[in-house]
């Protein structure tokens, strides 16, 4: 069979990503860790409670199916739902990060915007908005965005996400 190069068994994937991505030799052991825990994270979100296909309808689908059997609670959402208003937008006006999410037109950017403001507080479409958010970072991380500028910055993101996403899985049920 194949043999695998010595160097290339030997080498550490840390070890390895240090030396050849941008801006990732910069990061804490917590920056690099709540990022790892977010890629699986998010991958197991996606498989148990969006049946693999993620998009902002399906999000929006799913948060409305667990409001309507009684499953949705806010406040477990609550901590990453202030972070996110405070790190997006100031007394009403976009702050220099949003811009960063890319938001498109087919992830409901009207509801993402006023539930950021604090206009929209309806706990469904607070809860739908946040994960539509933590899906925006994990496309702009797993399609290399957020590489483009060193992923520098992130720990406060990935951090909320991964208690977002958490909360999510416990609210699907699954535990």
């Amino acid at each position: 069979g194949a043999r695998w190069s010595s160097t290339l068994c030997a080498m550490n994937t840390i070890d390895w990503l240090c030396t050849k991505a941008l801006g990732f030799n910069e990061l804490s052991d917590e920056e690099r860790t709540a990022i790892m825990h977010f890629s699986l994270l998010w991958s197991f979100f996606e498989a148990e409670a969006l049946n693999t296909n993620a998009s902002a309808n399906s999000i929006l689908a799913l948060v409305h199916k667990w409001a309507s059997k009684g499953r949705l609670n806010i406040t477990p959402f609550a901590p990453s739902l202030a972070y996110f208003r405070d790190r997006y937008f100031n007394y009403g006006t976009a702050t220099e990060h949003f811009s960063g999410l890319n938001l498109r037109r087919n992830d409901s950017p009207e509801l993402v915007c006023s539930v950021l403001k604090g206009e929209n507080t309806n706990p469904t479409e607070c809860v739908a908005a946040l994960l539509i958010i933590i899906y925006r970072l994990r496309n702009n991380l797993f399609h290399g965005v957020k590489w483009a500028y060193g992923i520098r910055g992130q720990l406060g993101n990935f951090t909320y996400a991964n208690e977002t996403l958490m909360a999510a899985l416990e609210t699907h049920g699954h535990f």
